[in-house]
């Protein structure tokens, strides 16, 4: 899905933010993502399950870049990077609690974009599964909502972006119904972006049941496709999922009010065909009038 915007000359470039999981990085340039990303123009690109050393990343990407990067603490697992054309005043790493390992999941950075300072997320939220897999999942989204207030608090204009691993709503998933027992789409799971999705500051009741207060967050992509189903960013890799489009919507810019604001433009850069795939996600690209 892409809805196209009219720049006029006297109008300022938007600010342009970009997101994909490459499911390793290095394979993705091997298989076509160099030419997307020559072609589209980004000034901010986060990426998630990197997979690989900074001295790749700087290789793949080139000079022109500047790369900030966190690896996981299991070499060849998850990571997540950030890379701009212009050099963050200021970045941070680590999610949560000392005793919890958030390495390669969670990268902040700030960037001045005229005079105005954007903080820039880059996070890989655990796909989740039996037992300890679940639990470490559900960690993380503990200390995932307990951050984002304290993200506000540091700059009104704030974005989380990645593969937060969880389908909100129905309409985020072509197969919900099959989905209900699954990672993914537990109700609990869902019952976060409930509440860090909810209007600020008002007691909301998750779709498990729980209360929380809304954090009043902004998940662009839904507001900006509206009521439809989808678009989705990821398809599995069996059968014909890619075909069929029976993929989910797990890959997000979440923004706060203010920034939301500003949105002019947003595109899932869904592949013309299976095999011209570099990565089973698709790169979502924001643009924001800053």
């Amino acid at each position: 899905m892409s809805v196209g915007v009219r720049r006029m000359s006297d109008v300022p470039k938007p600010l342009r933010i970009a997101t994909v999981n490459v499911n390793g990085v290095r394979a993705a340039f091997r298989k076509g993502m160099g030419d997307w990303l020559a072609g589209r123009d980004i000034d901010i690109l986060a990426l998630q399950e990197v997979r690989a050393e900074t001295s790749d990343l700087e290789s793949l990407l080139g000079t022109e870049w500047d790369i900030l990067h966190d690896a996981a603490t299991a070499k060849g697992r998850a990571g997540v990077a950030i890379a701009s054309r212009n050099k963050a005043s200021i970045h941070r790493v680590s999610l949560g609690a000392e005793e919890f390992d958030s390495a390669g999941r969670w990268l902040e950075a700030d960037y001045e974009v005229g005079d105005r300072i954007v903080t820039v997320v880059s996070a890989y939220v655990h796909s989740g599964g039996e037992g300890a897999k679940q639990v470490e999942k559900y960690k993380f989204l503990d200390a995932m909502e307990e951050r984002l207030p304290e993200l506000e608090q540091h700059n009104e204009l704030a974005i989380v972006l990645g593969d937060l691993n969880v389908g909100h709503r129905e309409l985020d998933i072509k197969n919900w119904k099959g989905n209900q027992k699954n990672p993914g789409f537990l109700p609990r799971e869902r019952a976060y972006f409930d509440r860090i999705l909810g209007p600020k500051g008002e007691t909301v009741t998750g779709v498990d049941g729980s209360e929380g207060p809304g954090l009043g967050w902004v998940d662009v992509g839904r507001r900006f496709a509206g009521e439809v189903a989808g678009p989705y960013t990821w398809w599995s890799q069996r059968g014909k999922a890619f075909d069929t489009d029976t993929g989910w919507r797990i890959d997000y810019h979440l923004a706060t009010a203010p920034l939301a604001e500003t949105v002019v433009d947003y595109a899932i850069d869904r592949a013309s065909a299976w095999d011209t795939r570099w990565s089973d996600h698709a790169p979502v690209v924001v643009d924001y009038a800053l």
